[in-house]
């Protein structure tokens, strides 16, 4: 049978976002799929949906730190809390997002391993993703030679780029959604939106596969 189409909408800025990615990434040999990634810009949805970062609610942010990493653990992804959320959340994304779009459109076989390694200096070693020699190591980290990483740098503030980030944001905003990660799977002419990295039980269901867990036993998932 034909590979099922899923999307995965993310923001390296959403620690949420790293556990599904992960955990997609995992199955999509195991499971009949084809995996599109889609950078997206979740400041871009709160906005739009009128939501607020978990992090503002003192009780949710108090929830949210053990929980993710009791999350970090189940999942082995290594998942660190950093000293501070909230310089992180005024820096934002956008220039990490910029660059994923950018990665995006021109090699796309590297997005996956980019993505990865801007999530490893934010939500492993508290490093930064904002200024333009953080996303340049990470890059580099990811085996992008300094040439293509710098030509993409520069395509960052193109319209072309900034217009894909938002309409790839935009259509995660019609799809329904209020936050990252969301997943939307492509069903007999079905569309399927699942909020959260805690969903993934429910997709196997929908697409009819079967769920081992976060790391399945096929794949030794320490990154």
């Amino acid at each position: 049978p034909l590979p099922r189409t899923l999307e995965l909408f993310y923001d390296v800025l959403s620690p949420y976002s790293w556990l599904g990615f992960e955990v997609l990434c995992r199955y999509k040999k195991l499971w009949n799929i084809n995996l599109q990634l889609r950078p997206s810009l979740i400041a871009g949805i709160m906005k739009d949906s009128g939501n607020q970062p978990p992090a503002m609610l003192p009780r949710k942010a108090q929830y949210m730190k053990n929980d993710i990493m009791r999350l970090g653990e189940y999942v082995q992804v290594p998942l660190q809390l950093p000293k501070d959320f909230f310089v992180i959340l005024e820096k934002g994304s956008l220039s990490a997002m910029r660059f994923l779009t950018a990665v995006n459109l021109e090699h796309p076989d590297m997005l996956e391993k980019v993505s990865r390694e801007l999530w490893m200096r934010v939500w492993s070693r508290d490093e930064d993703i904002s200024e333009p020699k953080s996303i340049l190591a990470a890059a580099e980290k990811a085996g992008m030679s300094t040439e293509q990483a710098q030509g993409l740098l520069e395509k960052m503030s193109t319209p072309k780029v900034k217009n894909e980030l938002k309409d790839t944001t935009n259509a995660a905003c019609k799809y329904g959604a209020f936050g990252l990660p969301i997943t939307v799977a492509h069903l007999d002419g079905q569309t399927h939106m699942l909020f959260g990295s805690d969903r993934m039980e429910l997709l196997a269901h929908l697409l009819g596969e079967s769920w081992m867990g976060p790391v399945p036993p096929a794949i030794n998932a320490k990154i």
